[in-house]
């Protein structure tokens, strides 16, 4: 199994500076990643660092908590897919879903997928922050809008991606949506494991580390 072709190399922090772009986008290419995962400012610039070599771009939107207006997610997708980006990792609207407003988020999901068509987009859903019955309809309403992937976390709440969570969201979502599994992925084992239960991609900023020692360094997610 090439566990390179499942990560999804990221860098999101605030302090990320044009060097770190160039430097996860030379990794990318040296280790054949998948794709790499950025926030929207570095899209252009990272579409320049990777062309000619089949790797993805991901930008994300509304990251990281989600609560930005569902027209400021649409321009915002549509302004990182017009600069380069091959998929979306979208934040929800965490406090709409956990206050019922699930028109609301399932509407929101559904119009950002359609202004990218066959663009993939993946939705976080932040599940530190669920119950087990919220973390269901989050898998319900995002398949029911069309997404193309459900995603764990963002790597910046108070919790990352568990076996547990996984385990519910396939038990949702079946063949009908992928799965990513994002923050807390830190050795070979774990990313092994998650990939028998049917996660299809991982999202991780110890990809280096996991593809050529099998475990994070301090201060990787």
């Amino acid at each position: 199994m090439e566990i390179n072709k499942y990560i999804d190399h990221t860098v999101l922090k605030a302090t990320t500076t044009e060097a770190d772009i160039i430097k996860l986008c030379k990794e990318a290419r040296k280790y054949n990643f998948f794709s790499v995962c950025i926030n929207g400012a570095y899209v252009p610039l990272a579409k320049k660092e990777l062309e000619g070599s089949g790797i993805k771009i991901a930008a994300v939107i509304g990251f990281p908590l989600g609560a930005m207006s569902k027209d400021a997610k649409i321009f915002e997708t549509k302004k990182c897919i017009e600069d380069g980006a091959d998929e979306i990792d979208m934040v929800l609207n965490i406090g709409f879903l956990k206050g019922g407003k699930f028109d609301e988020v399932e509407s929101e999901i559904r119009e950002i997928k359609e202004a990218i068509g066959t663009h993939i987009l993946k939705v976080i859903h932040e599940n530190c922050y669920l119950t087990d019955a919220e973390k269901r309809k989050a898998c319900e309403l995002s398949v029911s809008a069309g997404a193309d992937f459900v995603k764990t976390s963002t790597g910046f709440g108070t919790g990352g991606s568990t076996f547990e969570d996984v385990a519910i969201m396939k038990e949702v979502v079946g063949d009908k949506a992928q799965i990513k599994a994002a923050g807390g992925v830190r050795d070979i084992e774990t990313a092994m494991k998650y990939i028998e239960m049917g996660v299809t991609r991982l999202g991780t900023s110890s990809g280096v580390s996991l593809v050529s020692t099998g475990k994070a360094k301090e201060g990787e997610y």
